[in-house]
């Protein structure tokens, strides 16, 4: 009795909405013999539609879009205008199905335009929680990198630089945050993160033995490469391509490295795809070291 009960209940949600989807086929069947029997009653497409009219244009959620000024909010409400056009012809011509669907989607552009136009408060409080959230994953970060680097006994002095380079970019953070500047302030703690993440992976490169061991083939490892070097083509981004823009030598000398770092890549990528995996690991560690000294080149320590 209680499944007829919930089979009965969710037919009719389907045809509430238009959907007249069933998960058996007997209930397919069902919905799509109550869909096409149900008739859109032309009167209440028309309510529909001349409420929507007035959502679109003198809602507080217009008004909301219109003070915004934000570009985005602005072309998404005349892409739902446009619909709103469309849809009415549609009406006009006696085509309610077609006409009822495009006034689905004539709300669902409208909504993205007021969600784009969002409040500056609730803006600036979403900023607020990405840069807590970064912050966190920075500091869940560091020490890992800490404990790991305490495991296998690493440089103090290696360690110690890189912990500084974080900690200076937190600190800078912080600094940002605290004038409620949170979207400069997540760009520094981003810097933190690949710092500390390309840290980890440089204690774990250090040590061939453990390597070895802690993947169960080839081609684990080498998706494992595929990412450390990834993250140091961030770095590059992140750390190195303003100093590149205002210092043509040093443009020059880093493109050298990047330009070989992309070449060995490609080769890695190249030997993955004959399942050469271990030819691939060797080449793509060999690429990062490229991107590490690119990085070292313009005056930035990192790991590697």
């Amino acid at each position: 009795m209680e499944k007829k009960m919930l089979k009965a209940g969710f037919v009719a949600m389907a045809i509430a909405f238009g959907a007249g989807v069933a998960t058996s086929a007997s209930a397919q069947e069902s919905a799509a013999t109550r869909l096409s029997s149900a008739k859109i009653d032309k009167d209440q497409l028309l309510f529909n539609m001349e409420s929507v009219g007035k959502l679109l244009e003198s809602s507080s959620a217009a008004r909301q879009i219109e003070s915004s000024k934000a570009p985005e909010a602005m072309a998404k409400r005349e892409r739902a205008r446009e619909l709103y056009k469309t849809a009415k012809t549609s009406l006009n011509n006696g085509e309610l199905d077609k006409a009822n669907a495009q006034l689905t989607e004539v709300r669902a552009a409208f909504f993205e335009a007021v969600r784009l136009a969002a409040p500056e408060e609730v803006t600036a409080k979403k900023l607020e929680a990405d840069y807590k959230a970064r912050l966190d994953s920075v500091n869940a970060l560091l020490g890992a990198y800490r404990r790991v680097a305490n495991e296998k006994g690493s440089s103090t002095k290696s360690v110690n630089e890189t912990v500084a380079q974080i900690d200076k970019s937190v600190a800078e953070a912080a600094r940002l945050a605290q004038g409620g500047r949170y979207k400069e302030g997540r760009t520094e703690l981003d810097r933190a993160y690949l710092v500390a993440k390309a840290g980890i992976s440089s204690l774990r490169s250090g040590d061939t033995l453990v390597r070895s061991l802690n993947f169960a083939s080839k081609e684990e490892e080498y998706h494992y490469e595929i990412d450390r070097n990834d993250t140091h083509q961030m770095l590059i981004k992140v750390l190195v391509e303003e100093k590149r823009a205002n210092n043509p030598t040093l443009d020059q000398q880093v493109q050298g490295f990047v330009v070989k770092a992309k070449e060995l890549r490609a080769a890695a990528e190249a030997a993955a795809a004959k399942r050469d995996h271990a030819q691939a690991v060797k080449l793509l560690e060999d690429s990062t070291a490229e991107l590490v000294k690119a990085i070292r080149n313009a005056g930035i320590y990192i790991p590697g």
